[in-house]
């Protein structure tokens, strides 16, 4: 059991709560104290801040169908405004530290599939829509019951694939892992660095920055996460100041040429709910909807199952506490991302950073979106943390996450195969997703090859054949005229 785990025990006594807010979040009665949610809540904001920077890069640079862009300056108030609005809404809501954000994937489908399709407010409708119907398989109690129809094990398997996915998203980030360009040519898709071997002092900062986190994590200091990514920074600024750096990627280090900045609020509200339809077809748009309901669905789930696991926090049937109204948070992020557009926002990984500094309830979130609040007029300062002092704290929740593979019992064929897919397919496709999905195919095949049909939920039989969709959707379109 985790360091985190045994913080979150509920078997030992809790103390009495201290005041309403305690009461209110059962900070005291889930084994953690304000100043572990406010330390989880600063860890959480500052491994996803880069959303900030990230996703007005990703919506700026596309073009919808009759040519025009988004401004990057709306863009970085719309992304800071929804998830400071849903991050918040999440906590009090939802009592979980469980920050909402612009999905990432999520936005380059609406960038590169639905833009150049249509305009831009109509892409957004779509998002809106997708946030709709999510709402609406949460509230006839369908989503829920797909998450109760997933093997306990088969859960530990997906907490495990995403601690494996953040921690290569944190090698990725930091430079310490590259994609090499020319795959065709080269016997791996990746390698050492930019150039088969670390280079520059970015990656150095990035070294020194995993080696005093797990040092700190090992030692059971109280804020080792965030202790270690304040600290990188200010080594990272230090280093910035004296050497000649071409890039620290995202976000740079330094002093910023000023503090305070005023909001645009211009893309808030601009979406149109039907005229994809009519621009990009009817089939067209029904199957684009189709796949950002189903991504998001299920990165969704993945995440809340996966950050809820490592919390401590699901009960012995493992389901996590008040899911119905988690869930619902979730989807009306989606369409909140759509209103704003933002693209469509859900529940981030990253939000396992603050639970490894501790934090088990929805106060932690209050800090997080405040953080994102503040981002609305301090986003200069705000963003200076750069990935490679971000990025050990991936490496270090990784870690915690990934011991609840000893929960899986892997003498069992027909939960270990499913099991072993689901956590190799979401660091190696980058999409937690698709791990589920591979997840799901197999231990339907499998439970029917063994003559254990009856076995599986057909809700179960259901998603699978959804996620067979899913991973052959060019064919499909192909099939229909689509393409």
């Amino acid at each position: 059991m985790s360091e985190t785990q045994q913080v979150a025990d509920p078997s030992s006594a809790a103390p009495p709560a201290a005041n309403g807010v305690d009461r209110f979040f059962k900070i005291s009665e889930r084994g953690s104290s304000f100043g572990r949610e406010i330390r989880g809540g600063f860890a959480t904001f500052f491994t996803m801040a880069y959303i900030l920077v990230l996703n007005p890069i990703i919506l700026g640079s596309a073009k919808d169908k009759f040519g025009h862009t988004l401004d990057t300056g709306q863009l970085v108030t719309a992304t800071a405004l929804v998830a400071c609005v849903m991050t918040v809404i999440m906590g009090v809501g939802g009592n979980l530290p469980l920050a909402i954000a612009a999905g990432l994937g999520l936005n380059a489908v609406v960038a590169f599939q639905l833009a150049p399709l249509m305009s831009w407010s109509d892409a957004m409708g779509l998002v809106v829509l997708e946030g709709f119907l999510i709402c609406v398989l949460v509230v006839t109690g369908l989503r829920e019951a797909i998450m109760n129809a997933i093997p306990q094990q088969l859960k530990q398997a997906i907490g495990v694939g995403i601690g494996l996915f953040i921690a290569f998203i944190g090698l990725v980030d930091s430079g310490f892992v590259s994609r090499i360009p020319d795959v065709a040519e080269t016997t791996v898709p990746v390698q050492l660095g930019a150039v088969g071997r670390l280079t520059g002092w970015p990656v150095l900062v990035f070294c020194l920055g995993v080696l005093l986190t797990i040092a700190l994590v090992a030692r059971k200091v109280k804020g080792a996460i965030l202790i270690s990514i304040i600290s990188m920074t200010v080594v990272a600024m230090i280093i910035n100041s004296i050497a000649d750096i071409k890039s620290w990627g995202l976000t740079t280090p330094k002093v910023p040429d000023k503090i305070v900045d005023t909001p645009d609020f211009g893309l808030i509200g601009h979406f149109s709910l039907f005229g994809g339809f009519g621009k990009a077809g009817v089939l067209t748009a029904i199957l684009l909807v189709f796949t950002l309901v189903l991504s998001d669905f299920f990165d969704a789930m993945g995440t809340i199952v996966g950050i809820s696991a490592e919390a401590g926090l699901l009960d012995e049937e493992g389901q996590v506490p008040g899911i119905g109204r988690v869930l619902f948070i979730d989807g009306a992020a989606a369409l909140a991302g759509g209103i704003g557009s933002a693209s469509s926002n859900t529940a981030y990984v990253e939000s396992a950073a603050g639970v490894g500094e501790g934090a088990r309830t929805g106060f932690a979130n209050l800090i997080t979106g405040g953080l994102f609040g503040l981002a609305l007029f301090l986003s200069p300062l705000l963003t200076i943390v750069p990935l490679q002092a971000a990025a050990p704290a991936l490496i270090a929740v990784g870690f915690l996450m990934m011991t609840h593979v000893k929960h899986i019992d892997w003498d069992r064929y027909e939960i270990a195969i499913p099991a072993f897919l689901t956590i190799a397919v979401m660091p190696f496709t980058y999409s937690i997703t698709d791990g589920i999905g591979a997840g799901f195919l197999s231990y339907v095949v499998i439970k029917a090859v063994l003559g254990k049909a009856k076995e599986v939920n057909w809700l179960l039989w259901a998603v699978s054949a959804l996620f067979l969709v899913y991973f052959a959707i060019d064919p499909v379109e192909q099939l229909l005229g689509v393409k």
